[in-house]
């Protein structure tokens, strides 16, 4: 008893201790900021007063248990217009930090990262680069990455000339309310476990919510991603991204992408005008030299969801002759139909494990082999199935979501 007594009197001796660090307006905006975030204790809040905050380099926390909170995404702006490093404009490699109510524009590299963090919260967020799209922006709006119990809430993206909104190689992920637009990609989870994407928006970028596993990263096999009631509309803008970038291969058009991942659901989004494929499912297209990589989609199902208006000008190679040949329009959901791969190294071949489930209209290509080029398709209608998913929701921690509130 003595033990949990002096374990509770510490605790509330810390929280007795947390303070308020006020920044305000004016010169030396760097100087202050960045020496906030450093003197900053764990359970201490900076509050970065409404105004705008011309900045030349990066901030960056690596303090556990903070919170760095503005007056609102409108009123107080981190402007880094004058950034010289493409580097973040905010990097997080602490724990347990929520970064809220706060506008980021013109960052030369990512708006707000997050790096080996659990338990990361970014809520009532805008990062945007303000001169529309363009290859030059930040890859990333808002980048959680090697993290745990991931927050993204009510923020808005726009202009990232890679992701809007990407988590990647995380776990235990919750998007949701927020809205990515004239981005390459709106919302993307990459070689992740355990997401719910959760009414969001995205529109007007060239893929709308993209769901991917790559080789050679130190995380992958990604997994148990969950999209539901989003509103995925009318991405047809043009692909700004730069050469090279895998998110260069996403062709203008897609609404919803799932590439080489396991155990997806796609339920309940309204998925409308986007002028390519409604659900694109593929395997990874290019080759690889990864042996421990599956560069298959498994176990994925798209039901439940409201479809109209897509797939009437399908901009990817054999677009419009796969359209033509199905009666002129691309049905809601579109599967290279490769269910099979080479093994690196002379491994044999591989078979996927798990099939496509749909209860909407659909096509496979019939590619069988990864790798196998798209002129080989040969167009035929998937069968349809009702899928019903158990999979519980994504929890949490219960005192990160109350800082989030």
């Amino acid at each position: 008893m003595r033990m949990a007594l002096l374990i509770a009197l510490l605790a509330s001796s810390s929280l007795a201790q947390a303070k308020m660090i006020h920044v305000g307006p004016g010169g030396n905006a760097q100087e202050k900021l960045q020496t906030a975030l450093i003197e900053a204790q764990p359970g201490d809040t900076v509050h970065i007063a409404a105004g705008r905050y011309a900045l030349a380099d990066g901030l960056s926390l690596d303090v556990d248990g903070v919170t760095v909170k503005g007056d609102g995404p409108d009123k107080t702006i981190l402007d880094f217009t004058a950034q010289k490093v493409a580097g973040e404009g905010l990097l997080i490699t602490s724990d347990n930090v929520v970064v809220r109510d706060l506008g980021i524009e013109n960052a030369a590299g990512n708006g707000v990262k997050s790096k080996g963090s659990d338990g990361i919260a970014l809520v009532n967020l805008r990062v945007e680069w303000t001169g529309g799209p363009k290859s030059t922006n930040g890859a990333y709006g808002l980048y959680p990455v090697s993290s745990k119990n991931v927050l993204i809430d009510r923020s808005v993206v726009k202009g990232a000339s890679d992701a809007g909104i990407y988590v990647g190689q995380s776990q235990n992920i919750i998007v949701r309310g927020s809205r990515a637009e004239m981005n390459v990609a709106g919302i993307e989870i990459e070689n992740s476990y355990d997401a719910d994407v959760v009414g969001n928006t995205a529109t007007n970028n060239a893929g709308g919510i993209l769901v991917f596993d790559l080789p050679d990263l130190p995380q992958q096999g990604g997994r148990n991603v969950k999209l539901t009631n989003n509103q995925v509309i009318a991405n047809n803008h043009v692909n700004f991204a730069a050469p090279g970038n895998i998110v260069a291969g996403v062709p203008s058009g897609t609404g919803i992408m799932v590439m080489a991942n396991s155990n997806v659901l796609v339920t309940g989004n309204h998925v409308m005008g986007n002028n390519g494929s409604a659900v694109m499912v593929v395997a990874y297209t290019q080759a690889f030299t990864d042996k421990a990589y599956n560069p298959l989609p498994r176990s994925v199902s798209v039901a439940g969801n409201h479809f109209m208006d897509n797939g009437k000008a399908p901009a990817f190679a054999g677009g419009k002759e796969i359209a033509a040949a199905v009666g002129g329009t691309i049905p809601p959901v579109l599967w290279d139909g490769i269910t099979r791969y080479a093994v690196p190294g002379g491994g044999g071949e591989k078979l996927a494990e798990g099939g496509i489930n749909i209860d909407a209209p659909g096509i496979s290509l019939n590619l069988g082999l990864q790798g196998t080029p798209a002129t080989q398709a040969r167009p035929a209608p998937m069968q349809q199935n009702l899928v019903v998913s158990t999979r519980p929701a994504i929890v949490l921690p219960a005192a990160l979501e109350a800082r989030a509130k």
